[in-house]
């Protein structure tokens, strides 16, 4: 008999499976410890980590951005005084620490502004070559660390003259909440700067100064191997199937003090599109670290391993009644077929065949027996004598009876073993971390539109409305460089289109339009009720045109791609009516957010306390789920500041890895693999047992029948094979017996006719 084939070793894997699943239940529904952080802890620390990458990155970047078409729109026109442009730069972008214009040919410094640059690192690898005026970090006297951003002016009839500006590699301007420290490292593990972390002149202990030199010391060792893991390459440093980040980030997990263990997420700086635009702030080395100390988790009781070991015990209970209903259904009747029959070809024919009760072993052991009356002489039952035995029940009932006795463990197992509801406990780190990077978001799509209006402010030294083509010509050059903008287009006093580049206006320009008492019109404003999509402008002045206004309409989707953000969930941005503007996922324009509580929460949030409006963030119990949302209104400076926009975000704390969340999918997943288990064991017996042998019972039927024409194939080498090939032998008998019966009737009949 093949050891593959056959009823036996599909019923032997179901027994090598259910021990398997015993073990593994054993396991991982009642672990004897949990990690002293939840793991959604550490990955919310990643996501920020990341979030801060995401910025500096995008800071640096926008600074190059900045400085270099600076200097396109100053090569353009005249001539322009050294201090005139470092004025015009200070009051259109402040982010620069310090500016310095240098007449490349004397080596003299024609003006300055800010803090002094040092000028001892310009050679003439900065200044030519393949790599020449690209950004570096230089050292200053004081150890501060300053990235340096040249660019180059370029004058008819005038000496070449170097626009350089310096900016501090500082952490980014984001809301780090209580506790937090952020670092930016450089490679090698050197921390080039830190926020987050107390004054120790400002504590009031020794014990507070201990707990902060020791905050310290963590972020130290901490930045050093973060350094050390960001020079992996990005493809060999996530795991397959990891996505959501383009640079190498994870988490570390540092000492503990006074009950408080210090976790850290880390994140390279990574270009946001490698393949369609470079990014300078990537190619720096720089790496930010969040560190954060949060209360080590109590370990699990002795209970919850209880209830694995219980839950494992039921079902070895259960897989061995299972096995002997399957051994005595199914395997022990088709090894008494297998030998009944085969004693039968051989010609033993002087005991009745034992016959299995039931089942379509019963009609085959019936058919067998009326086989062997015939081989014997004995007289046969009449044709159909076998009809008794079809109505009762088949081996299918027999699996049926199999998956259901194993469906009682599955079911109370994966739907109501460790089941939540709406009081489990949420760690106040996700709320805080949701609410914080909620405010991250708004910071980054309120910088977005401050850029975008800052863009158009510079470009409007190069319109000149008197000139439609020459306008048309630079709109559409600026519309090239600028992907954040669906169409550029100038409009005069009344509204209408002076020149235009990119798609068809969808909205005009009121100066008026959203102006409040005593207040100027906003710059950035919304438009576009009762549209498909939301019309967001972005308008200038144009300098010595009175009434003169430069629009760029804001593409939506620009403002899609700033929100999505892994593990923060599904994220808007609502205005002062809390209607939806942009979404990560999608949304119809204007429609109101899917919960009364999210909207409370944004009209919460839209309360100015003390100096403006605060983030805030809540957890939401509704029926048997949580939910963590957050809402950011914009704050800090620029023309989007007042605008009255909000971010919100929400999400499921199922999706959170957290111990109630983990053991509520343990026990899901235990279930489905008993399901599977089933399929598989009991698919695999229907497939190679009971199908084939309900076709055999027919055969054998119409064989004792009468039936000898048909010749009887075996398919598998298995059990039911060998009695098909026996049924075949005996066939072949009673063939040859019938034979000889007629040769024997016809002889007599020959012999009276030769007389």
């Amino acid at each position: 008999m093949p050891l593959l084939g056959g009823v036996r070793p599909p019923i032997a894997l179901l027994c090598l499976l259910i021990v398997a699943l015993a073990g593994l239940t054993a396991k991982v529904l009642g672990p004897a410890g949990e990690p002293a952080v939840p793991q959604a802890v550490l990955g919310s620390q990643q996501h920020f980590a990341e979030d801060g990458a995401i910025a500096l990155r995008a800071s640096i970047d926008e600074r190059v951005t900045d400085l270099e078409r600076t200097a396109d729109v100053l090569n353009e026109g005249d001539p322009a005084d050294p201090e005139r442009v470092l004025s015009d730069l200070s009051n259109t972008y402040q982010k620069w620490t310090g500016t310095t214009v240098l007449d490349l040919e004397s080596g003299k410094v024609l003006a300055a502004r800010g803090e002094t640059i040092p000028l001892g690192w310009l050679d003439k690898e900065v200044l030519t070559g393949e790599h020449a005026l690209t950004p570096r970090m230089v050292r200053l006297e004081t150890g501060d660390v300053r990235l340096m951003t040249m660019a180059l002016l370029d004058w008819k009839d005038r000496s070449q003259q170097l626009l350089i500006a310096s900016n501090s590699l500082s952490v980014p301007a984001i809301n780090l909440g209580p506790f937090r420290s952020m670092a930016v490292v450089a490679r090698g593990g050197e921390v080039l700067a830190t926020e987050g972390f107390e004054q120790a002149e400002a504590l009031n202990s020794d014990a507070e100064r201990d707990e902060l030199t020791f905050l310290q010391k963590q972020m130290s060792r901490l930045s050093e191997q973060a350094a050390a893991k960001t020079e992996q390459n990005p493809v060999s440093a996530r795991e397959p199937g990891s996505h959501g980040y383009p640079g190498v980030s994870g988490t570390l997990l540092g000492d503990s003090y006074n009950g408080r263990i210090a976790t850290a997420g880390y994140a390279s700086l990574a270009s946001a599109d490698p393949e369609q635009r470079r990014s300078v702030g990537a190619g720096l080395g720089l790496t930010v670290v969040a560190m954060l100390p949060v209360v080590q988790e109590q370990a699990v009781g002795q209970e919850r391993e209880l209830y694995g070991l219980v839950a494992a015990g039921v079902l070895v209970v259960v897989g061995l009644l299972a096995a002997a209903l399957l051994w005595l259904a199914v395997q022990r009747p088709l090894l008494a077929l297998f030998l009944e029959s085969r004693r039968l070809a051989r010609g033993d024919l002087t005991r009745p065949v034992a016959a299995p009760r039931w089942g379509e072993a019963a009609r085959v052991g019936a058919a067998l027996e009326r086989l062997r009356r015939q081989l014997s002489g004995t007289v046969a039952e009449p044709a159909g004598g076998g009809e008794s035995r079809r109505g009762r029940f088949g081996l299918r009932v027999s699996l049926a009876l199999t998956a259901v006795l194993l469906l009682l463990w599955c079911v109370p197992v994966g739907l109501l073993l460790n089941r939540t509801d709406a009081s489990v406990s949420v760690p106040s780190t996700m709320v805080n971390d949701q609410r914080d990077r909620t405010d991250l978001v708004a910071d980054r799509v309120r910088r977005a539109l401050n850029e975008a209006q800052a863009d158009l402010v510079s470009m409007t030294r190069l319109i000149d409305p008197d000139d439609s083509d020459a306008t048309a010509d630079v709109l559409d050059d600026a519309l090239g460089k600028h992907t954040r903008y669906g169409s550029l287009y100038v409009v005069d006093r009344g509204g209408d289109v002076v020149a235009r580049a990119g798609a068809e206006p969808h909205g005009g320009w009121d100066e008026a339009a959203g102006a409040k008492k005593g207040q100027d019109a906003p710059l950035v404003r919304v438009t576009g009720e009762g549209g498909k999509k939301p019309v967001i402008q972005a308008g200038a002045p144009v300098p010595d045109h009175k009434g003169m206004t430069l629009v760029g309409e804001i593409r939506v989707e620009f403002l899609n791609s700033l929100l999505a953000r892994p593990g923060l969930g599904e994220v808007r941005v609502v205005d002062a009516e809390a209607r939806t503007i942009a979404a990560s996922d999608g949304f119809l324009a204007f429609e109101d957010l899917p919960r009364d509580a999210l909207t409370d929460l944004v009209r919460a949030g839209a309360v100015r306390v003390g100096a403006g409006p605060v983030e805030n963030g809540l957890l939401v119990r509704e029926g048997r789920s949580v939910t963590v949302a957050a809402a950011a209104p914009f704050s800090g400076g620029g023309v989007a500041a007042d605008i009255g926009w909000t971010v919100v975000s929400w999400q499921n704390a199922k999706h959170f890895e957290i111990t109630p969340y983990e053991r509520e999918d343990r026990s899901v997943l235990a279930g489905m693999l008993g399901l599977a288990l089933i399929v598989v064991c009991l698919g695999w017996i229907h497939l190679v047992v009971v199908r084939p042998l309900r076709a055999l019972a027919g055969s054998a039927e119409k064989l004792a029948d009468g039936d000898l024409k048909t010749v009887l194939y075996p398919r598998y080498h298995d059990e039911v094979g060998a009695v098909v090939r026996s049924l075949e032998l005996v066939r072949q008998q009673l063939q040859a017996r019938r034979q000889n019966q007629a040769r024997r009737s016809a002889e007599p009949r020959l012999g009276a006719r030769g007389r």
